[in-house]
């Protein structure tokens, strides 16, 4: 890799917008790498600016670290992917991100009418979980995991 196909830990942090700190943290983590001059500075290739952008990319919609690491090591680690490879691993991610979709979609459904009436407790809702008949079912919010209220006021 030619020197200036190099950038310094400063330039990649402002052209990425990600602090110098969190790339360090990704180095860390095996996310990114860089090479070290003989003085012991950072200097990463031009294609880690599209690894950190798909490291944020991939946070904001709540993938964990260990989600983003074990995707990346999909990628060849040594030059930007192609174009193929990188559709290759966001088909990956369809499946679960039209997942979690459905369940913000739901969260956002039903929480207006969980808290709507200002009780604020499934346990005394006469609504949603008269004598507190959910419990039946297990612990944890039963509605918003996917049981059907309407079977529990039948």
């Amino acid at each position: 890799m030619l020197r200036g196909d190099l950038l310094p830990i400063g330039e990649v942090a402002s052209r990425s917008g990600v602090a110098a700190s969190a790339i360090r943290f990704y180095e860390s983590r095996g996310l990114v790498t860089c090479v070290r001059t003989p003085g012991n500075q950072r200097l990463f290739a031009r294609h880690t600016l599209r690894r950190l952008a798909f490291i944020g990319a991939a946070q904001r919609v709540g993938l964990t670290l260990e989600d983003i690491a074990t995707s990346l090591a999909t990628l060849p680690p040594d030059r930007a992917p192609t174009k193929a490879q990188w559709a290759r691993l966001s088909r990956g991610w369809r499946a679960r991100l039209d997942e979690q979709i459905a369940d913000m979609e739901a969260l956002r459904d039903d929480l207006t009418g969980c808290i709507g009436c200002g009780c604020l407790s499934l346990a005394t809702c006469r609504l949603y979980n008269p004598q507190d008949v959910a419990r039946s079912r297990g612990s944890g919010p039963r509605f918003l995991l996917g049981d059907d209220p309407d079977r529990f006021l039948t």
